[in-house]
C-alpha cells in the first residue's frame, strides 16, 4: 500500500512521468500504468485452476464419483482412496493434496458434496424438547461399570436434565421420562427422538411411524406429542445431542465415584440445577431466567403418577428363588414351591404370596445373576449345619461380615463341636432380625472379651445393655438380691381348693 500510494502521488501531485516513476520504485511501466489508473496491483484468483500432473485422470475421477451415487453410502470412495488407486493401479506420481482439492471441487460441481449449511433456527418457550441417551463409565460400590445416562433438554431455554440407569430399556426410558418431568415441573407439548426401539416399533415412508403399544399409551398419559428424527440424522436434534457431550466431558470427568447409583444420580441432580446459573452463547439471560418464560407453558403434571410397574406371575423353586427375566430373587425357604405374585419395577423388585410381602430386592440386570438375603435360608441351613460353609448366600455374606463373627463362630465350633457350634452361630445371625448390625457386632466383641461361648449369652448383652453402653449381668449373677421365696402361702393355697 506504501509503494502505491508513493505512484499516485508523485504522478498526481509532483507531476512525474511514468518512466521517472518507474526508475524511483523499480516496478514496470504497466505496473505504474495500473496504478496511475486506479488499480491495486497483486494476485488476482485463477479463472481456471489447471492441474497438470492430475489432467490425465480428470475424467476417471469424475466417473467414479458419479458411480459412488449408486452404491451404500460407506462403502464411497473417499479423497485418499482416490489417491491410492491413481497411485497403484495408473502410476499417478502427484501429491495427495491435489487430488483432494481437485476431488472436492468435482464433488460440488456434480451436487455431491455431502455436507450443508445449517438454517439458524428459534424454537418457542415451552414448546419442545429434545431427548437421548448416552454412556458413560462410573465407580459404584467399588467396582467400575458401564451405565447409560438420559438426557432431556428444553429447545428454547436449554435446561438440562440427566440420570444415570444401568440400562436402556422401556422401564428405565419411561422412569427417566417421569423424573424428568417432575424435574422441570411440567410436560413439554413436543418431544423430539431417534428412532428408538423402545418407542418405535417400525419406521415407515417419511416421517411416519408405527410406535410401540407401551409407548404410546405413556405417551397419551401424558398428553404429549412424539416428533421422531430421520434417521442417521441426529442434527435435527442437535441440543441434546450437545448437552450428552457437555455432560460427559463435565459432570463425568473424573470419572465419578459413588456408593451406590442412588447417589450418583443426587450429584448429578445437583449439577443439573447448578447449570441453570449457565449462560448460552448468544444469550443475555441465563438458563434458569429464560426457563422462568416458559415453565407456565407447560402442560400440568396428571394427580397420579404413570405406573411403571411391570406385575408377573410365578411359583417359588426348589432354590427358593423366583426366576424374574432371568436372574434369581429368594424368599424365605419355607416358601418353596408357593404361587407368587411379582411386581417388577426399573430398580427393585417385590414378591408377593397373597397380601403378604415375601422379599424386596434391588433388581439384577444381565443373565444367570443371584439375588440371595441369607436371612431367607438360616431356619434350612440350621436344620444342615453341614452345609453351612457352601452355601452361597452364607458365602456371599461372609465377604462382608465383621472379623468379630468369623471369631464368634470359632469359639463357638470350639467349645460345642462343629455341628452344635455351627448351629448356634446361626441363631446369632438370627439376632440380625431384631437388633441394628452396629449393635449386634458391639455385643459379639463383648462376648469375645467376656469369654461368652453361645447364643443366649449373646443375646443377654443385647437385652441388658444399657444407655451408657454398660452391660448388667444381675439377672443372671447377683443371686443375693433376689427376695426368698414365702413358703407359708403354700398352705392357703391348698385351701384354695
Amino acid at each position: 500500500m506504501d509503494q502505491y500510494e508513493l505512484v499516485r502521488t508523485s504522478h498526481r501531485v509532483y507531476g512525474k512521468n511514468i518512466s521517472e516513476i518507474a526508475r524511483l520504485t523499480g516496478h514496470s511501466r504497466n505496473t505504474i500504468k495500473k496504478a496511475i489508473r486506479g488499480e491495486l496491483w497483486g494476485y488476482r484468483e485463477r479463472e481456471h485452476q489447471p492441474f497438470p500432473a492430475l489432467e490425465p485422470f480428470l475424467e476417471m475421477i469424475e466417473t467414479w464419483l458419479k458411480e459412488d451415487k449408486d452404491q451404500p453410502k460407506k462403502q464411497r470412495h473417499t479423497a485418499r482412496r482416490i489417491y491410492h488407486r491413481l497411485v497403484a493401479e495408473h502410476g499417478y506420481q502427484g501429491g495427495e493434496s491435489t487430488v483432494r482439492r481437485y476431488v472436492r471441487i468435482a464433488r460440488a460441481n456434480l451436487g455431491l458434496d455431502s455436507s450443508q449449511a445449517f438454517i439458524p433456527c428459534e424454537a418457542d418457550a415451552g414448546r419442545e424438547a429434545e431427548a437421548d441417551w448416552g454412556q458413560a463409565t462410573a465407580v459404584i460400590a467399588g467396582e467400575s461399570v458401564q451405565l447409560k445416562f438420559f438426557c432431556m433438554r428444553s429447545k428454547y431455554s436449554g435446561k438440562a436434565f440427566v440420570r444415570f440407569y444401568l440400562c436402556e430399556r422401556q422401564q428405565a426410558f419411561f422412569d427417566a421420562h417421569i423424573q424428568a418431568f417432575a424435574f422441570f415441573g411440567g410436560v413439554f407439548p413436543v418431544l423430539i427422538y431417534d428412532n428408538l426401539k423402545t418407542a418405535v416399533r417400525k419406521v415407515i415412508q417419511g416421517r411416519n411411524r408405527i410406535e410401540q403399544t407401551s409407548f404410546g399409551k405413556f405417551r397419551a398419559y401424558y398428553s404429549f406429542e412424539s416428533r421422531f428424527c430421520t434417521p442417521g440424522s441426529g442434527h435435527e436434534k442437535g441440543g441434546v445431542e450437545g448437552l450428552v457431550g457437555f455432560a460427559r466431558r463435565n459432570f463425568m470427568v473424573p470419572v465419578p465415584v459413588a456408593a451406590s447409583l442412588e447417589e450418583l444420580n443426587e450429584t448429578v441432580l445437583r449439577q443439573c440445577l447448578a447449570y441453570g446459573h449457565h449462560k448460552i452463547d448468544g444469550c443475555v439471560q441465563t438458563v434458569d431466567e429464560r426457563y422462568e418464560e416458559e415453565k407456565g407453558l407447560l402442560l400440568s403434571l396428571p394427580e397420579a403418577v404413570f405406573s411403571n410397574v411391570q406385575p408377573y406371575d410365578g411359583r417359588i423353586d426348589k432354590y427358593a428363588t423366583a426366576i424374574i427375566d432371568k436372574n434369581r430373587y429368594s424368599v424365605p425357604s419355607r416358601y418353596m414351591g408357593f404361587q407368587v405374585r411379582i411386581l417388577l419395577s426399573v430398580d427393585r423388585v417385590e414378591i408377593f404370596h397373597g397380601t403378604r410381602k415375601l422379599a424386596t430386592h434391588e433388581r439384577l440386570y444381565g443373565n444367570n445373576k443371584w439375588r440371595l438375603n441369607p436371612d431367607h435360608y438360616l431356619e434350612l441351613i440350621q436344620q444342615r449345619p453341614m452345609a453351612f460353609n457352601n452355601a452361597r448366600p452364607i458365602r456371599q455374606w461372609r465377604n462382608s461380615w465383621p472379623d468379630s463373627l468369623e471369631l464368634l463362630l470359632s469359639r463357638f465350633c470350639l467349645s460345642q463341636g462343629e455341628t452344635q457350634g455351627i448351629k448356634d452361630f446361626i441363631s446369632v445371625l438370627m439376632l440380625y432380625r431384631d437388633y441394628p448390625a452396629e449393635e449386634i457386632q458391639a455385643a459379639v466383641e463383648l462376648a469375645l472379651e467376656k469369654n461368652i461361648s453361645s447364643s443366649s449369652g449373646v443375646r443377654h448383652i443385647l437385652i441388658f445393655t444399657k444407655d451408657d453402653g454398660t452391660v448388667s449381668f444381675s439377672p443372671l449373677s447377683d443371686r443375693s438380691r433376689i427376695s426368698p421365696p414365702d413358703v407359708s402361702v403354700y398352705g392357703q393355697l391348698g385351701g384354695l381348693s
